[in-house]
Order: structure tokens, then sequence, then C-alpha cells
């Protein structure tokens, strides 16, 4: 992949899109979660959430997927953005301190996620540095 200095990432608990950009191009990367569309069905009395647990495995690709990113924007619907920041404050700040948005985004297209983050990047851009810290 090459070093673009922007990245998106949209996700949810079972897959995240993970775009590289700038002005003129992008690429991108699936990541899948190792919980393929697990569902608990919450019971009255039964002691648990009725939530999925979180999956550390799946949280840690994406992270590493982003790792090269000097700018980052999370987006997605739910609570599959805060789990991620949560896990990137924990495990590594470093990284957690690239992203610079996290934002509510139901499922849009590919197409319209780069735009909204090349948008967002373009205002954003004027509030930071571009220059990677040695």
């Amino acid at each position: 992949m090459s070093n673009h200095y922007h990245a998106l990432v949209w996700l949810d608990h079972r897959e995240a899109k993970v775009f590289h950009f700038n002005a003129t191009e992008s690429e991108h990367v699936v990541v899948k979660s190792t919980h393929h569309g697990e569902h608990i069905h919450h019971h009255a009395n039964s002691g648990d959430s009725g939530h999925v647990p979180v999956d550390h495995a799946y949280l840690e690709k994406v992270a590493h997927e982003i790792a090269s990113a000097g700018a980052i924007l999370v987006a997605g619907p739910g609570n599959a953005r805060k789990e991620l920041m949560s896990y990137l404050e924990s495990r590594n700040p470093a990284l957690a301190a690239k992203v610079t948005g996290l934002e509510a985004a139901d499922h849009p297209t590919d197409g319209e996620l780069l735009a909204h983050a090349r948008k967002f990047f373009h205002a954003d851009d004027r509030m930071h540095s571009q220059i990677h810290p040695r």
C-alpha cells in the first residue's frame, strides 16, 4: 500500500473499510470481524448485557491497517467506532493520538465515504501540521 498521510476507517461490528488516500487517489482494504455475525439474544434476568463481546483480534487488525497514517478519521454506526477508540487508547495511545475525528455514519457508499473524508481533512489540515514527528 502507498504511504498516504490520511486514513479513513469506517467500521461496524462485522467489517471495517480502511481507506488510505490523498486528493486524487485512494486505496482500501476490508477487514472482517472474527465473530462472523454472531448475534446474541438477551433474555430477561439472564445476567448478561445481551451484546456481543468486543472482538479484540478484529480491532488489532484494524489498528494494524491504520498504523502508517498521519491523520485518521474514524466513522461508523453504533458503538464500533467507540470500541476502536477505547482499544487504541488502552493498547496504542500514539495511534489513538492520530485520530482527529470520530463521527457517526450509517452505511454510506465507498464514494460517499471518500468524499466526506476528503472534505473533513481539507478543513482539518488547516488546523494541524502534516509533518510526522521524529
